[in-house]
């Protein structure tokens, strides 16, 4: 069949009709575990009652009116992030990068009224992932996304994931801010060392800088806290948020300081379907959830519950895996075999998961996975693993 659609996806051929909490349907009624949860998205897993009814609600009142007017959904949303969060202000837009933009302008428009406007500059680190507009393809730096769009945006300096030095002597009289993933997400579920963020906000404090925190993937409690700052004990200035906030309904979000936001004033920035009621009201719910009593507990013991069961898998088929990494529900596993080929074998096993950067598969599952689902999910990764050993087994009594 003919699609009209741009082809910038290599799509698989499979297409989803419903789905229920972790499961996705197919229109033949073939079910699939889902540990993908459309890439860090799904948070609340599929048809969640609480955020259907929400959105039927507000759907049933107002879609847009433009931020032009108040929107009181919006109001009590941004109270509520700031409440839970270092934050004092908030700016909804529709998307993660969106959210960058935004935290990158606000950093440079802070160190213009702060009377120093040269500093424009950002330290940004390699395998990032910021988005795809023209800035944040610049902010990320990799060349397979910005090949043939041009001179790259100015004002970015790359350099190693947690390499401390490095960022000490890309620190000049223009830069203004560090930008940095807290667990990178695209670049292969990779954590930073111990007390590098610490080490960062001491450096930031020292030189006048502003700390960003891209949280669009680690926000809400996919790592095991509400923000992955958290768990470092580290405070950004300003923090970008998108994803499982509206936990499948398009929504970005900015987060500061009063101080790293105190040039953002009246038309300095906007967005038309940004704030928009139906957004608000679906994240004010996705909120209501998470923020329960248990929740975020329940996070961290399915977290610990999948890991251990990974390290079993890793040490039955270490001719596969060669390391299981990250926090909370955001798992990697690094590979021997190409990871797209476990991507490949999950699917026949019909579990959904993506690849990352450094030959990794990421493990998203829905938040709400409980344990019989974990039982289930491991089961089916051992013996996709159990697979490709053996293939691996045959190439090399082959190569003999």
């Amino acid at each position: 069949m003919t699609s009209h659609l741009l082809p910038t996806y290599a799509r698989v051929d499979l297409a989803f009709e419903r789905g229920e909490g972790v499961w996705l349907y197919t229109a033949a009624g073939e079910r699939y575990l889902d540990f993908t949860s459309g890439v860090a998205v799904n948070a609340l897993g599929h048809a969640h009652p609480r955020l259907v009814e929400a959105l039927t609600e507000q759907a049933h009142k107002v879609w847009h009116v433009s931020n032009l007017f108040r929107i009181p959904e919006g109001e009590r949303l941004a109270e509520r992030l700031c409440a839970a969060s270092f934050a004092d202000t908030v700016f909804f837009q529709n998307s993660g990068a969106e959210a960058l933009e935004c935290s990158i302008k606000m950093a440079r428009k802070y160190q213009s009224v702060s009377g120093k406007p040269e500093r424009y500059r950002i330290i940004t680190f390699e395998g990032a992932f910021h988005g795809r507009t023209l800035t944040t393809i610049a902010a990320t730096g990799n060349k397979k996304y910005l090949e043939g769009f041009g001179p790259p945006v100015d004002g970015f300096d790359q350099v190693p994931f947690g390499d401390l030095e490095a960022v000490k002597k890309a620190i000049g009289p223009e830069t203004g801010a560090i930008l940095i993933e807290p667990i990178q997400g695209e670049g292969g579920v990779r954590v930073p060392p111990p007390n590098f963020l610490r080490a960062l906000r001491e450096l930031c404090d020292r030189n006048g800088l502003l700390l960003i925190f891209d949280e669009v993937q680690t926000g809400i409690a996919r790592t095991g806290e509400l923000f992955c700052y958290q768990r470092a004990g580290v405070a950004p200035d300003i923090m970008a948020l998108a994803k499982a906030l509206g936990s499948g309904f398009p929504i970005g979000a900015c987060l500061a300081t009063a101080e790293a936001g105190k040039g953002m004033t009246a038309g300095t920035h906007g967005s038309t379907f940004g704030g928009n009621p139906l957004a608000m009201a679906v994240a004010n719910a996705v909120l209501d959830e998470v923020l329960k009593p248990g929740f975020i507990d329940h996070v961290r013991e399915m977290s610990l519950l999948l890991k251990q069961r990974l390290a079993e898998i890793k040490d039955r088929h270490a001719s596969v895996v060669a390391e299981v990494r990250g926090e909370g529900l955001l798992i990697g596993l690094r590979m021997h075999p190409p990871a797209s080929a476990m991507v490949d074998e999950l699917r026949a096993e019909k579990t959904v998961a993506v690849a990352a950067g450094d030959n990794v598969v990421r493990l998203l599952p829905p938040l709400i996975i409980n344990e019989a689902e974990i039982g289930e999910a491991v089961a089916r990764i051992d013996r996709a693993c159990a697979r490709l050993a053996q293939e691996h087994a045959r190439a090399k009594e082959a190569a003999s």
